[in-house]
């Protein structure tokens, strides 16, 4: 039976702050009770959870076409299909993912104390939303919270009010209200929030606000998981396949109308080729959108005016060439794809973050000029784009800095919901998706037993200490170098012997291996013979 009984999208409410504290409170008394450590518990608010997804896929569709104008293609795919599979990920792996682990390279002498590491829920969490993918950078990081075993908050963006309202309701129907809730809102609520003690704070959005959530919370020494944005570049060489760079950098500026934190912001092009980019970028243009963008249903609009004026802004005062689009109409929120050709850094479209489908386009010489001006105008940004050769691809990975980068297209990095995802430096710290979600709200608690019956043999560690107990002590515990006073590495006895008996192979299963392929080797000539 379908959880969504009601079709209708309430209207936007704000959470009152007696509630926020109220609600809170009980958040917190739930993670205490130890209740949502229970792995059954974990295992049905994700399968409730999933079925309340796909029953209120319609709401979620229609209030992403209310606050974004976001089709039903883009909504589905990089929404609410992305979160349901991503239930389904984490209910067939939670298990694997919440099973102790034994600790690796322990030495003989201390293997006797079964050295462990058990995965324990951080506590009580708060996951602050963004407007642009405001399902999938919600529920993502709940999923994660879900499964490893916390209580949760969650804050949607109020820039998407008809969304924040049906996940509300998903909440509602779905999970236990004494363990995760939504507190909706704006400014007043979230300061109220973060007034509030957290065991792990998760916010996705702007720089200015993560500093501020950061500097909050350092207060606290609560932890952040911090998905800001950047100003991403992406490079274009003489040796690309221009044409298909045109088209796949295109597609991640159109999508969600460039309200994506890691699409490009502006394309360092080889300058024997911007011409060609230009042109396969209009004709990309005009393949996408036959009738022109603003007329079809497949290109969403910017979420509010305060966006709207600031990439406008951008636009008018450019000292670039517009060489693609740049229509605009405020009525509609509709701002058009739009490529502006620049040559400094310095320019309107190069100094910020458009969120919008305005990038610039600025000429190089050289691949060293490239880098150059990479690393000037952003040094971390969250994303990088190459399309070259491979030898351009890897020095511009060794070379300029990035959360994440996606070689010969555009973003795709990001479009796996199980690899892990997340900024470095200004664009933001630590990562989730996939196994990673579990690990952001997960303590690894390091674990040892020490049996009775060893005592006689550390007895070496009490006082009082005498030098005969030192020299004994740093026997049973200290390694020899293989390599000398210069760096140099210095393949002594020890060396021979593990390289004989491991016949070549690196680590013991390698050698386990080679030994198994010798003795049935051997085992074959023998027989061959005798026959």
């Amino acid at each position: 039976m379908s959880l969504a009984t009601d079709t209708k999208i309430a209207e936007f409410t704000h959470t009152s702050t007696d509630d926020i504290y109220r609600l809170t409170d009980t958040i917190r008394a739930t993670f205490r009770s130890n209740k949502t450590k229970d792995l059954k518990y974990r295992t049905l608010q994700l399968r409730k959870l999933y079925w309340a997804i796909k029953d209120y896929s319609p709401q979620l569709c229609d209030a992403l076409r209310k606050d974004l104008r976001k089709c039903k293609h883009e909504a589905v795919l990089s929404e609410v299909d992305w979160c349901a599979n991503d239930c389904l990920y984490m209910l067939k792996n939670l298990s694997k993912f919440a099973a102790e682990e034994k600790c690796e390279d322990v030495p003989l002498t201390y293997a006797a104390l079964k050295p462990r590491i058990r995965k324990e829920p951080l506590g009580m969490v708060l996951v602050i939303g963004a407007f642009n993918f405001p399902v999938q950078l919600t529920l993502l990081p709940i999923i994660g919270a879900i499964a490893a075993g916390c209580t949760a908050v969650l804050k949607p963006s109020e820039s998407a009010p008809a969304t924040a309202m049906v996940l509300t309701k998903i909440f509602e129907v779905a999970l236990d209200p004494k363990a995760y809730t939504v507190i909706n809102g704006a400014v007043q609520e979230t300061q109220a929030l973060l007034d509030v003690k957290w065991d792990k704070i998760m916010y996705t959005g702007s720089t200015a606000v993560g500093k501020i959530i950061s500097k909050k919370a350092a207060e606290t020494l609560t932890p952040v998981t911090l998905e800001l944005g950047g100003l991403n570049p992406a490079f274009v060489t003489k040796n690309a396949n221009v044409k298909l760079a045109a088209r796949r950098l295109m597609w991640s500026k159109c999508l969600n109308a460039g309200q994506v934190c890691i699409s490009q912001n502006y394309i360092l092009a080889d300058r024997a080729i911007v011409e060609q980019l230009i042109q396969g970028l209009n004709a990309t243009y005009k393949e996408f959108f036959p009738s022109g963008a603003k007329n079809s249903p497949d290109f969403s609009r910017i979420v509010n005016k305060k966006s709207f004026q600031r990439i406008k802004k951008m636009i008018d005062e450019t000292n670039g060439k517009i060489v693609m689009g740049g229509g605009l109409d405020e009525d509609q929120l509709y701002i058009e794809p739009t490529a502006v050709l620049v040559d400094s850094m310095l320019d309107s479209v190069m100094k910020d973050e458009s969120f919008g489908p305005v990038f610039a386009i600025m000429p190089y010489d050289t691949l060293d000029d490239a880098i150059n001006i990479a690393n000037q105008v952003y040094r971390t940004p969250l994303a990088l784009f190459a399309f070259g050769n491979d030898q351009e691809s890897k020095r511009i990975l060794n070379e300029v800095t990035s959360g994440g980068a996606t070689i010969n297209d555009g973003f795709f990095h990001a479009s796996m919901s199980t690899v892990p995802f997340g900024g470095v430096g200004d664009s933001g710290t630590g990562n989730y998706r996939g196994r990673a979600s579990f690990d952001a709200f997960t303590h690894r608690r390091s674990v040892a037993q020490t049996p009775s019956w060893l005592e006689k043999f550390i007895r070496v560690r009490y006082m009082p200490y005498s030098p005969k107990e030192l020299k004994r002590l740093q026997g049973m515990t200290n390694d020899k170098p293989d390599f000398d006073r210069n760096g140099l590495q210095v393949r002594g006895l020890g060396y021979w012997v593990k390289f004989v008996l491991g016949l070549g192979a690196k680590g013991a299963t390698g050698a386990l291996l080679r030994w198994v392929l010798a003795l049935v080797s051997m085992y074959t000539l023998t027989q061959r013979r005798r026959s």
